[in-house]
């Protein structure tokens, strides 16, 4: 199977990916000014909109793993900005704005539900079994959040919990896996930048327990 390397939406994903290294270079310089693992509401902003860009990405790109798993991850940071208080902030259409996006997109891809499958369930694309890894690494991805929003609501406030890194770490050698076999260089990028700052606030963690 081949599978360019580049192609005219690889600046789309770079620029979502840049967004996810970005929240977790804030999160870290923060952290080690700190001695021990934080977590700012910029954090959330930029995971957020990396979110959505990274949807489209996995739209353009036409892969499901990217594309669902980013919509089940989009709404465990609205939820985190909601805890911190930051929607409330918002003006209410703006709010709804943000709320509905990810749906509105899902939804008109999967209008047509014959060309859906022949575009997103299609093995000669992506075969099933490569498509299975990039789905078990964005579930990862999606868990960690949904074990973190748990705890953040039982806790009543946002936080970053020792099982969060953990998922992250694993969710991010199995995503870059799957980078590497689909040949794609916005995964392989932004999960090579990710993995050092799991690993490093597992040390910041161990160190302050």
């Amino acid at each position: 199977m081949h599978t360019a390397i580049f192609s005219v939406y690889t600046l789309v994903g770079l620029t979502a990916q840049l967004l996810f290294t970005s929240r977790m270079l804030v999160q870290w310089v923060l952290s080690e000014r700190a001695r021990s693992v934080v977590n700012p509401s910029l954090f959330w902003w930029l995971s957020l909109f990396a979110s959505l860009l990274m949807s489209f990405y996995g739209y353009l790109r036409q892969d499901l793993a990217i594309l669902l798993g980013q919509f089940l991850s989009y709404y465990t940071y609205v939820v985190n900005l909601k805890l911190k208080g930051k929607l409330r902030r918002l003006p209410l259409i703006l709010t709804l704005a943000l709320i509905v996006a990810p749906v509105a997109l899902l939804v008109s891809e999967m209008w047509d539900t014959q060309a859906f499958a022949a575009i997103f369930l299609n093995d000669a694309h992506i075969p099933y079994a490569l498509l299975a890894l990039g789905f078990a690494g964005q579930l990862l991805f999606t868990l960690r959040f949904v074990v973190q929003t748990y705890i953040s609501w039982r806790l009543k406030e946002s936080v970053l919990p020792a099982a969060f890194w953990w998922l992250s770490l694993t969710a991010c050698l199995a995503v870059l896996a799957y980078g590497c076999l689909r040949l794609d260089v916005v995964l392989i990028l932004g999960q090579a930048a990710g993995l050092v700052t799991y690993v490093r606030n597992l040390m910041l963690l161990r160190k302050n327990s």
